[in-house]
């Protein structure tokens, strides 16, 4: 009995004893080789998407007669806040949108409204080429333009004739049409989401005959979306006209139905990005190391991602509809629950923090990534006819648009897991950038962690940060705080000052921190 009593006294000492040597807060390590080689990574990775769906054209970027637009139809204050996000690069006109779009619909006095048989509405035509590159100019970003994959390949080389070329029918056109210069479109790709043997030999002979009408500019065609791979094929056949592959990917796929993760399921997506651009990083490198490409020569253009995607149920269509249809009525109306705003909270904040991570870690391939889309459903920026509302993942992109230097160095990232059911990913998520002198750093801190402070240890080279540095940290009160109409500052990034001790700094949960910090320290 006594020794009993002995043991069990034991057993409660220890308990009590791994019980006190808890931390009490979640810890992490980031440590950055200040000492290693630092890598550009191109400012394209922020660009945006744009299509002819759910009010981002009509009604978002363009609204004629609106107060809030100018005299050629642009919204004013959509211009300012995309000014603000620096977008480097638009994606236009779709998407699915382009397999029924054909461009001479869109140039010229003449425009004819034409059903738009993919998404089920009537296209007025109003927003054209002219009009897409106009808007591009106004906030200084690269057009990109995708082509209509089911076109056939002359109806390609003309729009790239009427949009660079100085001579020759369709320039004529554009002449014709009150554009003497150029429209210098740069970035071309052919056609969105196709695959097979077929689109391959499209994208072979419609990259011969575009590059033919002009050299200087860059072809994508589609390479992986969603749980596909790319066919080995496309490099063997159409390699050499092609400078991107353009990569795809929703991690919440709304299409048909119509979901909202909570947080924590959120985040145990935010990993995912990595491995599927490791994947497509593999398949390219086999690719160079057959000989079917030259090493370097093709980067990715991830062309469409966000957490989610818009929700369309009961389309893509490849016929007409009864506009007056109940149904059809009904099924467009559904496509506004992608509209409710208390989705769009910390969860796309965060979760577009890790995705520009894995792009700003793998830059030597991602060389463009487009969020999809750009404004309204899904997008960062949502427009109603009073204004606009910037939502959580806005104010993401903005900070490492605005924040960031331009070197991505070399950073080690140790963290507490955080888990869900079976699922787990690192409590942290972080990336390190310098100017060109290595003077001026910006390090990217993401806490994960949805109720818990993170303390957080940065070690640049062999020193242990110490001191009081500008930061700018955004977060908010839960991990369901979203901004709306009636309240949108709710989730903005505010201004502070950051303390580190021995190299420790503390952050808040579900928090985005870019902290900015002076000094040699190679």
């Amino acid at each position: 009995m006594k020794n009993s009593i002995i043991i069990l006294l034991s057993l409660l000492c220890c308990v009590s004893s791994c019980t006190t040597q808890q931390p009490t807060s979640i810890q992490a390590n980031v440590t950055i080789n200040t000492d290693a080689t630092t890598k550009t990574y191109n400012p394209m990775i922020f660009g945006g998407f744009l299509e002819h769906f759910g009010k981002q054209i009509y009604g978002g970027v363009f609204d004629p007669g609106s107060p809030l637009s100018d005299n050629n139809g642009f919204r004013t204050d959509v211009i300012n806040a995309l000014k603000e996000l620096k977008v480097p690069v638009i994606r236009w006109p779709g998407g699915c949108f382009v397999d029924g779009y054909h461009w001479m619909n869109g140039v010229g006095e003449n425009r004819q409204p034409k059903d738009d048989i993919r998404w089920g509405v009537i296209e007025p035509n109003t927003f054209g080429t002219h009009e897409f590159v106009e808007l591009c100019r106004l906030l200084n970003a690269e057009p990109y333009i995708c082509q209509n994959g089911l076109a056939d390949v002359q109806e390609m080389s003309d729009w790239v004739e009427y949009s660079n070329a100085t001579e020759g029918k369709f320039a004529d056109m554009r002449k014709k049409n009150g554009h003497p210069t150029p429209l210098n479109v740069k970035i071309w790709s052919v056609g969105n989401e196709q695959s097979g043997r077929d689109y391959i030999h499209k994208v072979r002979d419609a990259g011969l005959v575009m590059k033919e009408m002009d050299s200087s500019i860059l072809v994508t065609c589609s390479g992986i979306h969603g749980g596909s791979r790319i066919d080995p094929y496309l490099f063997e056949a159409a390699g050499e006209y092609l400078d991107y592959i353009s990569a795809h990917q929703y991690w919440i796929e709304n299409w048909q139905k119509h979901s909202t993760p909570n947080y924590l399921s959120c985040m145990m997506l935010s990993e995912k990005p990595e491995s599927y651009i490791k994947k497509v990083i593999n398949q390219i490198q086999t690719a160079e190391k057959e000989g079917h490409i030259n090493k370097e020569q093709i980067k990715i253009a991830f062309d469409e991602w966000n957490l989610r995607s818009w929700h369309h149920p009961g389309f893509q269509r490849n016929e007409k509809v009864d506009y007056n249809d109940p149904e059809i009525i009904k099924l467009i109306k559904a496509r506004d629950k992608s509209l409710n705003p208390s989705i769009y909270n910390l969860s796309d904040a965060l979760f577009s923090a890790s995705f520009l991570n894995s792009c700003l870690r793998n830059s030597e391939y991602i060389t463009m990534a487009n969020i999809a889309p750009l404004v309204n459903q899904t997008g960062p920026l949502y427009v109603h006819p009073k204004g606009i509302v910037k939502r959580t993942h806005f104010h993401t992109m903005a900070m490492y648009a605005n924040e960031l230097e331009e070197y991505v160095s070399n950073a080690e990232i140790n963290g507490s897991k955080l888990t869900d059911g079976k699922d787990s990913v690192s409590v942290i998520d972080a990336i390190a950038t310098v100017d060109k002198k290595g003077e001026n750093w910006a390090i990217s801190l993401v806490n994960r962690h949805p109720s818990e402070n993170l303390e957080c240890k940065v070690t640049m080279g062999d020193k242990l940060l110490n001191g009081t540095y500008k930061a700018k940290i955004l977060t908010g009160e839960s991990t369901d705080t979203y901004n709306d109409i009636e309240h949108p500052n709710r989730v903005a990034p505010k201004k502070v000052e950051l303390k580190f001790k021995n190299g420790v700094v503390h952050l808040p949960p579900h928090s985005l921190t870019i902290v900015h910090i002076k000094g040699d320290y190679k």
